[in-house]
């Protein structure tokens, strides 16, 4: 911690950076690889089932988040025996979630074709992806809990390496399976899948491998089932649950408000949407490296480092977030015409391509609080602030898409980013407090 805070920001955020980068490319080689197949219900049934899983799987964000924050505290004070018992809790966990998500899945899959208006077409290949991608749920969620880990012991290279893989493997697989077997929208599920359950093993191995390098590893049942550990667990991630479930059902509201609209709308707002991620995931590296450092100072105790961190992520993160817009106006038309040769859906996507251009530095503020509260743990903040930003989101939403159709459903979410940044900067002052203690 020699380094200045900016140097030692961008060196955590740099690996970050390269990983988040191959998550939401995921979605736009998928989305093209659709895109371009000819066909509407290819492009809509994938952009459909792919915002359902994100919501699935990001409702149990907290797998990673609440992972960084109480990892990132024992850190600090140099108990390695408790980062081992936080792994194997939330692994446990894992198991438990998985293996409810796929004995649950077929009241999961038509309570889902209940909500969206589709066409016989878009359901049947909503179906298909569905049924394989449910069974990648033990592999994403533990890679999910393997990230959080090593963003808490600030080893942000080895957390972003397993991103990538995951990410890589995701889209080779994916292009080989559509581009050389025809497998189509199974190819994609398929894909994601396989490269799952690959990454999430691999990594397995050298987390066990790696955690008793430097501590040795002893399962003691009673300290891993300890009842007050189990409840503050309990109470960080539920909390983070809550808000994240929140985050993705905005998401996913988003989506449905499109397909209210029609398919043409589902799938332009698609094509931008994954573009809105791109820029969301490359803004989430400095929010990640600011959890560590800030469950590492609360740890301490050190206020000066702290300070010193939130002043300078968010400098960074504000311009990263402006690059990223001027980068968009100037190329958005080149990557739109890529991802699509529909061309009905490539005019569309164009005339709603501003809110592509402003949504990145507006949404550079509330990522970067995200990462502030999940790296002290302060997640009832999270949740409430969540709460309040999504009710005022879907009121204003459900006027404005009355008034301004689809332009209503881009003009919602610029304030909902913005009600985010909003709500978490009111609450900044309890951070403020657990350093006086």
């Amino acid at each position: 911690m020699q380094k200045s805070s900016i140097q030692y920001i961008l060196k955590l955020s740099i690996p970050i950076f390269f990983a988040n980068l191959a998550v939401p490319l995921v979605g736009i080689i998928d989305t093209s690889l659709m895109g371009n197949l000819e066909e509407l219900s290819y492009l809509s049934a994938t952009s459909i089932a792919a915002n359902l899983f994100s919501m699935i799987f990001w409702s149990f964000g907290f797998l990673r988040m609440g992972t960084v924050g109480m990892v990132s505290n024992a850190f600090g004070q140099n108990n390695f025996q408790e980062i081992t018992n936080i792994l194997l809790r939330n692994l446990l966990f894992v198991l438990f979630l998985s293996l409810s998500l796929i004995i649950l899945q077929n009241f999961i899959l038509l309570l889902s074709l209940k909500i969206f208006s589709l066409s016989n077409d878009t359901s049947e290949l909503f179906k298909q992806y569905f049924k394989i991608r449910i069974y990648s749920a033990p592999g994403e969620l533990t890679i999910y809990i393997i990230t959080g880990l090593f963003v808490g012991l600030q080893k942000t290279k080895i957390s972003s390496l397993a991103v990538g893989i995951f990410s890589i493997l995701n889209i080779i697989l994916s292009i080989i399976f559509v581009t050389k077997y025809d497998l189509n929208i199974k190819g994609v599920a398929y894909g994601t899948l396989i490269s799952a359950a690959v990454t999430s093993l691999i990594f397995l191995v050298y987390t066990f491998w790696y955690l008793n390098k430097i501590s040795i590893i002893n399962i003691d049942i009673k300290k891993l089932l300890k009842i007050k550990r189990v409840k503050e667990i309990f109470n960080i991630n539920f909390n983070i649950f809550v808000r994240t479930i929140l985050l993705t059902f905005s998401f996913l509201w988003f989506t449905y408000l499109g397909s209210q609209i029609g398919e043409q709308f589902i799938a332009a707002n698609a094509i931008l949407i994954n573009l809105v991620f791109l820029s969301a995931f490359i803004l989430d590296a400095y929010a990640f490296s600011t959890e560590g450092i800030v469950g590492y100072s609360l740890g301490k105790k050190d206020f000066k480092l702290f300070k010193s961190i939130l002043k300078n992520s968010f400098i960074l993160s504000s311009i990263t977030g402006l690059i990223i817009s001027i980068l968009y106006l100037i190329i958005h038309e080149k990557i739109i015409f890529l991802m699509t040769d529909i061309y009905t859906i490539r005019i569309l996507s164009l005339d709603y391509s501003i809110w592509l251009i402003i949504i990145p530095f507006i949404s550079s503020f509330c990522f970067q609080f995200d990462g502030i509260f999940i790296g002290a743990s302060q997640t009832k903040e999270l949740k409430n602030a969540m709460i309040f930003s999504v009710f005022l989101y879907l009121i204003i939403s459900l006027i404005l898409v009355n008034y301004f159709s689809n332009t209503g459903i881009w003009i919602s979410l610029c304030i909902f980013m913005i009600l985010r940044a909003l709500s978490l900067f009111y609450y900044l002052d309890r951070i403020y407090l657990r350093f006086k203690k």
